[in-house]
C-alpha cells in the first residue's frame, strides 16, 4: 500500500512539475529601434527610459552578447516631455537627464521634433549637446520605419497598485 501511495505522490509531483512555463531563447538579430516618446505628462519620461533599459539589458547578456555601442537605438521626443531636455529645467528633471546622458554615451541617439521645439519656444541652444533637433517627428518616424527600424511607443500608465497588492 505504501508503494502505491509513494508512486501516486511521485506521479502527481511529476505532473505538477510538467505544468510550468517554458523559457524560450528568441534568436534576436540586428537591434534597430526608434522609440516614439509622446507623453501627456513630462514625468512619464522616467518610466519610458526603463523601456530602453529593458531593451538593452537582455541583449548584452549571453547568448546575444551585443555591445550597447553596436545597437542602433533612437529616441524621438515630441510630447510634453520635451521640457525635460531643455537645459533651463535641469533641476526639475535631473534624474531623467542624467539617465539620457548615460544612454547617449552608450550610443543611443536622442532626437527632438523641431515643430514641437518651436511650439514650446525653444531653439537649438536650449537643448543639451546629446540632443539632435530634427524637422518634424512624424516624417522622422516614417523615415526610420522605412529604413527597417522597429517603432516602439511606450504606453506609460499611472501606477495604482504595488506589485505586492496585485500579485
Amino acid at each position: 500500500m505504501r508503494i502505491y501511495l509513494s508512486l501516486l505522490l511521485l506521479l502527481i509531483a511529476s505532473l505538477l512539475q510538467a505544468e510550468q512555463a517554458k523559457f524560450i531563447q528568441t534568436p534576436y538579430k540586428e537591434p534597430k529601434v526608434i522609440y516614439d516618446f509622446y507623453f501627456n505628462d513630462p514625468q512619464k519620461i522616467n518610466s519610458a527610459l526603463y523601456w530602453i533599459r529593458s531593451y538593452i539589458n537582455p541583449l548584452i547578456e549571453e547568448p546575444y552578447g551585443y555591445a550597447p555601442e553596436f545597437m542602433d537605438i533612437k529616441v524621438l521626443i515630441h510630447g510634453t516631455e520635451i521640457v525635460t531636455v531643455a537645459k533651463k529645467n535641469y533641476k526639475k528633471y535631473k534624474e531623467a537627464v542624467e539617465r539620457m546622458r548615460y544612454y547617449a554615451q552608450l550610443g543611443v541617439e536622442f532626437k527632438v521634433c523641431g515643430l514641437a521645439a518651436h511650439d514650446y519656444g525653444y531653439q537649438t541652444s536650449d537643448f543639451y549637446d546629446f540632443i539632435q533637433l530634427v524637422p518634424s517627428a512624424i516624417p522622422e518616424l516614417a523615415h526610420w520605419q522605412m529604413e527597417g527600424y522597429a517603432v516602439i511607443a511606450p504606453n506609460i500608465m499611472d501606477k495604482k497598485f504595488s506589485i505586492e497588492e496585485i500579485r
